[in-house]
């Protein structure tokens, strides 16, 4: 089997606005098996576009222009993602592919429980499960992401912000998907709870063997997260290479130029020659 789990060729996106504006350009990377690959770059750059667009997310005015995603399967059939009818699509994502979205700690419904939302996800994707499987099944995850498995029948006003967002990642993990889309999940979160939830989704990935894309514009995160990472400017990625070449050997000027934007601790004070 193929070590490749999503290869991406030519993939591009405009906004069709009035003058239209290309937010995506001729986007070419493969995502390896169990890999977290992290995205890069400063705010309006296309990272999210990107996220959403392999994932057919993208409403109007965007529109995709060119290109395919395939999804190497576990059970070796390649899917064209492109492809896939209404239905299919609706089946494939979460089961395949989930996401965590931007500011996805505020999108729990305030009015449910914890739980009842969670069960959802398997009503309408495991419609075979029995109500107790369920409640099971929201027990377990709670219990994985560190939450525990009492808070079910808690309301999203009585968590903090970083056990919402533990909740979202329960909801994600839910039907097992071999990948996570994570579009900026540690925002809004101090940073002592970021740290935890890095650490979490490493130890998850290391338990269930998914992978990860992670976008977000904090560069040094995603150099101690992430397997490779790629740096996008203008809708165009300008550099993808290990974390540990990005560091200590970026080759594209634009890189450079964000590794000397974040201060150091130790030091003189300005900005880091590189």
């Amino acid at each position: 089997m193929s070590n490749a789990l999503l290869s991406v060729q030519n993939f591009s996106v405009i906004y069709d606005v009035d003058p239209p504006v290309q937010a995506v350009t001729k986007i070419d990377f493969e995502l390896r098996r169990g890999e977290i690959l992290g995205l890069a770059g400063e705010s309006g750059c296309g990272k999210t576009t990107l996220a959403y667009g392999i994932q057919r997310l993208l409403k109007a005015p965007a529109v995709i222009t060119s290109g395919s995603v395939v999804f190497h399967d576990a059970s070796g059939d390649d899917i064209d993602i492109s492809g896939l009818g209404v239905e299919d699509m609706r089946q494939f994502r979460w089961d395949k592919i989930s996401m965590v979205f931007q500011g996805a700690m505020n999108a729990l419904n305030p009015v449910a429980t914890i739980g009842s939302q969670l069960e959802d996800v398997f009503e309408v994707h495991r419609p075979n499960m029995s109500k107790a499987q369920r409640r099971e099944a929201v027990v377990e995850l709670l219990d994985i992401v560190k939450v525990g498995g009492q808070r079910r029948r808690s309301f999203p006003h009585e968590l903090s912000g970083g056990m919402r967002q533990r909740v979202m990642i329960a909801m994600a993990l839910a039907l097992r998907p071999q990948l996570m889309v994570m579009d900026e999940p540690t925002t809004a979160l101090d940073v002592l709870v970021q740290r935890e939830i890095l650490r979490q989704i490493s130890d998850l990935r290391d338990e269930f063997g998914f992978s990860v894309i992670f976008i977000t514009h904090d560069l040094p995160l995603l150099l101690e997260i992430s397997d490779r990472i790629a740096i996008m400017r203008e809708g165009e990625i300008v550099e993808l290479a290990t974390a540990e070449r990005i560091w200590n050997n970026p080759q594209d000027e634009y890189t450079k130029k964000l590794l000397s934007s974040f201060p150091r601790l130790t030091g003189e004070k300005g900005l880091v020659k590189r």
